[in-house]
C-alpha cells in the first residue's frame, strides 16, 4: 500500500508544480488555493508512504514522478521544448525510478 500512496503523492506533486504556473505569483485565489492544497496532500501522502519505505527510495521516487510528470506536462501544456536530449534525460529518470522500485 505504501507504493500506492507514494505514486498518488507524486501525482499531487505534479499538480502543485504545474499549479504554480497558474497562480501568477500567488495572486490568483483559486489556483493558489488548489496549489497549496495539492502541496499539503502530496507531503502528507509521502509521509504516510515513508512509514514503510526507506526514506531515500521514497523521496527519490516521489521527486522523480513529479519531475517526469511536470516536464512532460510542461511540454504538452506550455510548449516547453521536447528535444531529444530532454526526452532522453526523462528516460533516465524513469529508469532510476524503476531501478529503485526493483531493489526496494
Amino acid at each position: 500500500m505504501a507504493w500506492v500512496y507514494l505514486v498518488i503523492a507524486g501525482l499531487f506533486e505534479m499538480g502543485w508544480a504545474i499549479g504554480l504556473k497558474y497562480t501568477d505569483g500567488f495572486t490568483k485565489l483559486v489556483p493558489t488555493t488548489l496549489t497549496v492544497g495539492a502541496m499539503i496532500i502530496s507531503v502528507v501522502l509521502l509521509g504516510i508512504a515513508l512509514r514503510d519505505l526507506p526514506v531515500g527510495t521514497g523521496y527519490a521516487v516521489w521527486t522523480g514522478i513529479g519531475t517526469v510528470g511536470t516536464a512532460l506536462l510542461g511540454m504538452y501544456l506550455f510548449g516547453d521544448p521536447a528535444t531529444a536530449a530532454r526526452l532522453a534525460s526523462i528516460g533516465l529518470i524513469v529508469a532510476g525510478i524503476i531501478g529503485l522500485k526493483l531493489v526496494s
